[in-house]
């Protein structure tokens, strides 16, 4: 029961913190870079890029999925199931959103090369803004989605704990 209990809290902490990192980029970070001009976004969306590749970001990406796995096998057979389920389901659709779409965009960005070489700056953005930003709300209301299930399996869990 105790481990059930800590793998869960942890698969809600980590889901909790990507679906935050992709609510930041909607809501801040791609409206002001839409502000901007095109060696604005380019230069800082590629300096971004560079930095998020990191252990704490990769503690939660990957964690989330991980510790959700981990979730739905000490779940089996109980009333939190489910939520774990469609919480974890739904963290997994970001993800292979993020892989498919994020990250190829991304790594487009930075094959353009560095923006003082960049010869269509407009053209580099364009190609990348509008996309981005779309897909990056999808994985957020999939991933925001996935934690509130999560949210509501500890509810259960709590219930049926005491």
């Amino acid at each position: 029961m105790v481990l059930r209990g800590i793998f869960l809290v942890l698969t809600v902490i980590t889901t909790g913190l990507i679906a935050g990192l992709y609510y930041a980029y909607s809501v801040s970070v791609m409206p002001g870079f839409k502000r901007a001009d095109d060696h604005t976004i380019v230069d800082g969306m590629q300096g971004i890029n560079i930095a998020i590749i990191n252990p704490w970001f990769f503690l939660s990406f990957l964690g989330s999925v991980i510790l959700g796995a981990v979730s739905i096998f000490l779940n089996l057979g109980t009333p939190v199931l489910v939520w774990v389920i469609v919480g974890v389901g739904l963290n997994i659709v970001q993800f292979v959103v993020t892989m498919a779409i994020n990250v190829p965009l991304n790594n487009r960005l930075e094959a353009a090369g560095r923006v003082d070489v960049v010869k269509d700056l407009a053209r580099t953005r364009r190609e990348f803004e509008a996309v981005w930003t779309r897909w990056n709300l999808v994985r957020t209301l999939l991933c925001t989605g996935g934690f509130a299930m999560l949210c509501w399996g500890l509810v259960v869990f709590g219930q049926t704990a005491s």
